[in-house]
């Protein structure tokens, strides 16, 4: 396995700035991530942090002994009761077959960081990933992308979820959910190890009684050594650890709500854009009213009702629900990485551009609850590169920074009028203005005879132009016949290097990989030493 660094062009203004350590995008945060000695700050100020551990260690055996977790991580649970131990975490929805390869990307970063860091502070340092299962949408996790002939094909998993249930509440469909997973096959190619990958995930899948169940087997099966400790934020024996830090929250609401504000807009008026949703009235808070979240707000009277009006308790009745029933609230976008904060000591939060960007509102939200915002990291970002696809690189002379920010269908374009000259669409367009020339007279004395006859003579000229389109289709056509070996070799760079027009791994699943691979290359690839300050790896397989 070899792995190069490699720059991207595409990403925003603000994570731009973020990397380039820009004073102004630094104001929002506590710590500058890049900086040398930065952990070793944050270890500092976490020295007198009041973590319950025992607790918090107890719960996480509890979560990981349903999922078979390994020995590694069963044995970091148990560090995590040292009074010096330290997390480093990040976390995503429990999509299907892990979802889209940046949640890989996720874990090596938080495997890859907490191991560095170990080293570096002499302490216990835990990898944690946070799986978002109180999550309610559905429809954002239950499908993943394979490539096909010129696009990326979207295979859905047909369970319906009309209501909005928390991912760790929603009931596996065994019918369809193995129908789904055995058509996945069927588009594979066999390999060696097609039929241990396809047994395995089918065990998973039928020992699984939820999504979540089902993507926590799959992850600890992919990094069974690493130590690595998941959490689903949805289990009712956390929510009752997260008691009392709902009654914070509950308490700070006006001030936490307030911050949040005033930091969105300070961060719009410095020119960048930030695709989150704030308003005055945001309690920041989901209820879970029968088996549907409900996201609250503060109505007039200063009482927490549901957006739609669906439920409404006074400031006294929500207190009381976070003393007695917990497991009834859950946090939202905004109040998530304050409750990360609450139950564990981080010494990292690794999150992708979004995350970083919707962070960027969260410092005075953090002072507001009495904590500092733990050094925000950008997680490893990576595209790998097959030993055909790098071939076919080379044929065409494509460089692969350009292929992998950019796309390649401008050299194939430009490859393909090479092959005709001059170009068929420069030549039907000089044809057409000739003829819209020569036709002009006509029309001109047609218009003066009768306006409907002038009409006639447009549409005259609409059907000429009609037959040069057809002509000029036809033609290209032929030539696509003549070249399609080499059009597919050009979308097969595409979709693999740029599919819908972005990063590979933001569409691609790691099925097709671990299906040519084994899983052993998510090994290999934890094990790289990968620069947090580096913006893409290129990882050749």
């Amino acid at each position: 396995m070899r792995v190069h660094s490699i720059n991207l062009h595409t990403q925003n203004k603000f994570i731009k700035d973020y990397r380039d350590k820009n004073d102004k995008i630094m104001q929002h945060f506590d710590y500058n991530p890049f900086e040398s000695d930065v952990f070793q700050k944050r270890f500092e100020d976490l020295k007198h942090k009041n973590i319950n551990r025992n607790q918090l260690a107890d719960v996480l055996h509890t979560i990981n002994e349903k999922w078979n977790a390994p020995e590694s991580t069963i044995e970091n649970i148990e560090r995590l009761r040292a009074t010096n131990s330290l997390v480093v975490i990040a976390g995503q929805q429990a999509g299907l077959l892990t979802g889209p390869m940046y949640t890989i990307n996720k874990a090596i970063s938080v495997i890859h960081l907490a191991r560095q860091q170990e080293e570096r502070l002499q302490v216990p340092v835990i990898p944690v990933f946070w799986i978002a299962g109180e999550d309610h949408d559905f429809d954002e996790i239950n499908h993943i992308f394979l490539s096909d002939t010129s696009k990326m094909k979207k295979y859905t998993l047909l369970q319906r979820e009309i209501e909005k249930k928390a991912v760790s509440n929603i009931a596996i469909d065994d019918v369809q959910a193995n129908k789904w997973l055995d058509k996945l096959f069927v588009e594979l190619n066999e390999t060696l190890y097609t039929k241990e990958l396809y047994d395995t995930l089918k065990t998973f899948l039928n020992e699984s009684e939820t999504y979540v169940d089902f993507f926590a087997k799959l992850i600890y099966w992919l990094f069974n050594d690493e130590g690595l400790v998941l959490v689903d934020s949805n289990h009712s024996q956390l929510r009752h650890i997260e008691s009392s830090y709902f009654e914070n929250l509950i308490d700070n609401q006006s001030k936490t709500t307030h911050a949040i504000n005033c930091s969105y807009e300070e961060i719009i008026k410095q020119g960048y854009s930030l695709s989150i949703d704030v308003g005055a009235r945001d309690a920041n808070l989901f209820y879970q009213n029968g088996s549907e979240r409900v996201l609250l707000v503060r109505d007039d009277h200063d009482n927490w009702v549901g957006k739609n009006n669906e439920v409404n308790f006074s400031t006294e009745e929500i207190l009381s629900i976070a003393r007695n029933k917990p497991e009834l609230l859950s946090n939202n976008v905004m109040t998530r990485p304050l409750m990360q904060e609450m139950l564990f000591p981080s010494l990292a939060f690794i999150g992708g551009p979004g995350e970083i960007s919707y962070w960027s509102v969260l410092k005075k939200a953090f002072h507001a609850n009495n904590m500092k915002m733990p050094p925000v990291v950008p997680r490893l970002s990576f595209t790998f590169m097959e030993r055909h696809v790098e071939k076919l690189l080379n044929k065409y002379h494509i460089d692969s920074e350009h292929a992998i920010n950019k796309g390649v269908l401008d050299v194939k374009n430009k490859w393909l009028e090479d092959k005709y000259s001059p170009p068929v669409n420069q030549l039907t367009n000089q044809l057409k203005k000739t003829i819209d020339e020569a036709h002009q007279p006509l029309r001109e004395l047609a218009g003066s005879i009768q306006s409907d006859l002038g009409d006639l003579a447009n549409k005259n000229l609409d059907y000429l132009y009609r037959e040069v389109d057809f002509l000029e289709k036809r033609i290209v056509k032929t030539i696509e016949e003549k070249y399609a070996l080499e059009i597919n070799e050009f979308n097969l760079l595409q979709l693999t290097l740029h599919p819908n027009d972005g990063l590979q791994e933001r569409v691609w699943n790691p099925l097709t990989w671990m299906n040519k691979h084994g899983r052993h290359f998510i090994k290999q690839l934890s094990d790289q030493n990968c620069s947090y300050e580096q913006e893409h790896f290129l990882v050749y397989l």
